[in-house]
């Protein structure tokens, strides 16, 4: 999820990106600031926990070790918004058809 920024809106290279990895882009409904704080508390929350959460050697260990913090964000982390669930048991339930 994104804002409407020009970057994100206009973007071929990462429209091209998205569709080669089967990622649908979703961008924030306009003059919606609930939404758009959405996306910036995930983006504080990623800064916070993962980013800058310790020192890495290199760029690329810092890349190296986010989808294992993605992971753990969505599998085991709790999440205040969802009740202290995580978003995953939230999916599989609605999915499940659990709604709950």
């Amino acid at each position: 999820m994104t804002d409407n920024a020009w970057t994100y809106t206009h973007s071929t290279s990462l429209a091209a990106l998205f569709a080669g990895l089967g990622i649908r882009h979703v961008r924030t409904r306009p003059r919606r600031p609930q939404t758009n704080g959405k996306a910036e508390r995930f983006i504080g929350t990623l800064q916070r926990e993962w980013a800058y959460a310790r020192l890495f050697r290199s760029n690329e260990a810092r890349l190296g070790s986010l989808p294992g913090w993605v992971d753990a964000y969505n599998r085991q982390r709790p999440h205040a918004g969802l009740e202290g669930r995580t978003p995953m048991s939230v999916l599989v339930n609605k999915v499940e058809g659990n709604d709950t």
